[in-house]
């Protein structure tokens, strides 16, 4: 039966560690989906650091965008992060020099998402909660907070459960 938990919070705020536990305590071998992208050598250091955390039990995917791509019926599997998988988006349509807008990566994003969670499987999606702070002066950075917060939004519709984390510490939403 399908299950889609929505894990968010700040940066280290514990959501990794946080969806890691609770994967193992539903499977002895839950699937680790990767989004990142690696961008530089200090983000390639943050990956390790993750990747050190996971044992052997884990079957580990790495997918940037299409997600859909991979079977996982009937598995436990972690996507680590939305803000990532949101990211690889923004930044190919950013590149482009018409961009389209917001609404459409949105849709994009939706379609894939409702595309791969209609696996029966059971889903830990962990994403940042960006959009607590003040409004950015830099246009482009408002546009990726309103994708990720709308695109937060709408997986958290779908979720059956939905946990912040704040300080390590799980506050359950729904």
């Amino acid at each position: 039966m399908k299950h889609i938990i929505l894990i968010t919070g700040g940066q280290r705020s514990g959501k990794s560690s946080y969806a890691e536990r609770r994967a193992l305590e539903l499977s002895p071998n839950p699937v680790y989906m990767a989004t990142a992208h690696i961008w530089d050598e200090e983000f390639a250091l943050r990956v390790q650091r993750h990747q050190e955390r996971r044992g052997p039990e884990w079957t580990n995917i790495e997918e940037e965008r299409q997600l859909s791509r991979h079977d996982v019926c009937g598995r436990v599997v972690l996507i680590d992060c939305l803000t990532l998988w949101a990211t690889n988006f923004f930044t190919v349509s950013a590149a482009d020099e018409e961009q389209p807008d917001i609404d459409t990566l949105l849709a994009e994003m939706k379609a894939e998402f409702d595309r791969f969670t209609a696996q029966d499987a059971t889903f830990l999606f962990v994403t940042n909660e960006i959009g607590m702070g003040g409004t950015s002066a830099n246009a482009l950075q408002r546009r990726f907070t309103d994708l990720l917060g709308w695109l937060n939004q709408y997986v958290a519709s779908q979720a059956d459960e939905v946990v912040l984390m704040v300080s390590g510490i799980e506050v359950r939403i729904k």
